[in-house]
């Protein structure tokens, strides 16, 4: 079966928000089952009607009698997947305009936005969504995330962070605000990759690319990192040759008792195992075990001697 458009899906929404009273509750809630985005669809043309009967009840003097509004003008006002209209003194807000999404330390969340697509965030992560009837844009303030973009030729789906840009139709992907750069790790699709003043790049699934101090970085195949790299999204962290100062950084970006290597050749040495985000005591313990190492726990921090 056919994947229905994003402006598909609205214009059904519109047309469920037109019947009002008088839609069959059966119909509709087999409708809503459908598809994830209609409910969301639904909401913003029910939104949209309620603004135009509100506004035309507020008009001084008493305008004459007029038709009920289109499916088209609610389409227009409900915005695709875009605008929902604030009646209060005539405002007008986009849908998701400003919608923040923050994770602690350690958590990552699944959020499924409003076009069908889907953003997987890692921990002490920040992102603001808003989407409008020709552009789907998110922005990375601080942190991670990987997306399931919603084909939609129509609306390109744009990630910034800081000075970089991530550009896609249908794909995924992730980003990773990191201090001074931005790493993107394509999954799947297409995407285009820019920063500011540095030019730009198609990069291809199973690729990499780095955008740091004002250019970007060839792309480079790295199917392997790649799943390494977002083994996050399973709470877990691969390590292939990471030295230890590298993998407690990532422990620690999970955990708030740090785990802290107290000796410089034990920092470099080198290790490779799976292991949960969210238990840098077992890894503390492994590492102990294989290096004759000591480990000194308290309520503060995990520590390596």
């Amino acid at each position: 079966m056919t994947r229905q458009t994003a402006r598909d899906v609205d214009d059904e929404a519109a047309a469920w928000a037109l019947k009002a009273g008088e839609a069959d509750a059966a119909a509709l809630a087999a409708w809503l089952a459908g598809d994830p985005r209609r409910q969301g669809a639904l909401l913003r043309a029910q939104a949209a009607l309620s603004f135009v009967d509100r506004a035309r009840a507020l008009e001084t003097p008493p305008p004459p009698r007029r038709a009920r509004p289109s499916r088209r003008s609610v389409l227009i006002l409900a915005g695709g997947a875009g605008a929902l209209i604030a009646a209060g003194l005539g405002a007008v807000a986009v849908l998701g305009a400003g919608r923040r999404y923050v994770t602690g330390v350690g958590e990552i969340r699944r959020e499924p936005l409003a076009d069908g697509s889907l953003a997987e965030i890692n921990t002490d992560s920040v992102i603001e969504v808003t989407l409008r009837r020709r552009l789907r844009e998110v922005v990375i303030h601080k942190g991670e995330a990987w997306f399931q973009v919603a084909k939609d030729p129509d609306r390109p789906f744009v990630v910034r962070a800081g000075d970089a840009q991530a550009r896609a139709v249908g794909t995924a992907f992730s980003v990773r605000r990191r201090t001074g750069s931005v790493e993107l790790l394509i999954t799947e699709g297409v995407v285009e990759g820019s920063i500011e003043g540095g030019g730009k790049a198609l990069v291809l699934a199973g690729s990499q690319l780095t955008l740091a101090a004002g250019r970007l970085l060839e792309p480079v195949r790295a199917e392997r990192e790649i799943e390494r790299a977002l083994a996050w999204r399973g709470g877990q962290i691969s390590l292939d040759g990471e030295t230890l100062a590298e993998a407690a950084a990532e422990f620690n970006r999970y955990n708030r008792r740090p785990l802290i290597i107290e000796d410089r050749v034990l920092a470099r040495r080198q290790f490779v195992g799976l292991f949960r985000t969210d238990d840098p005591q077992s890894f503390a313990q492994a590492v102990a075990a294989a290096s004759g190492a000591r480990l000194v726990e308290d309520d503060r921090a995990i520590r390596l001697r």
